[in-house]
């Protein structure tokens, strides 16, 4: 149950509450950006959220679905940490207009959040292949 919950979070928070943070006019009606960076913007929030849905089917209606609901938030995750990573190689930020950043403890919240969520689903990934692994030795998959 604990991996249920962990995935289930992490799931909230990229699918549900990022969507929430962003369709407003610091982000997909922000007048200051060019109409193709809206449309990147609009698909990039429509397949998390779809992945998310995915990954909630996967993790509460299959028997051998929480390695994959973990692998797909480790790819969403993933992606924005990495994005994060190299944004002064093509000029991004988590800077807003005004020059703030939300952050917690000094770090950047998108940072903190989806830090959280990668590390938790590597646990998760990690428990569902120890769990793969016992059935198929005592043969439960023969």
């Amino acid at each position: 149950m604990l991996d249920k919950a962990l995935i289930t979070f992490g799931i909230v928070l990229y699918a549900v509450v990022v969507p929430y943070l962003e369709i407003n006019d610091t982000h997909v009606f922000n007048s200051a950006w060019v109409a193709h960076a809206k449309l990147h913007e609009v698909w990039q929030l429509i397949t998390n959220s779809s992945l998310g849905a995915v990954a909630l089917w996967l993790t509460w209606f299959t028997a051998d679905g929480r390695g994959k609901a973990s692998l797909i938030a480790l790819l969403v995750t993933g992606g924005f940490l990495a994005a994060f990573a190299m944004q002064d190689l093509y000029g991004g930020s988590m800077v807003h207009p005004d020059g703030t950043e939300k952050t917690a403890f000094g770090i950047n919240v998108g940072v903190l959040g989806f830090g959280w969520v990668f590390l938790s689903s590597l646990f998760t990934l990690a428990r569902a292949a120890k769990d793969a692994s016992a059935k198929a030795q005592s043969g439960v998959y023969q």
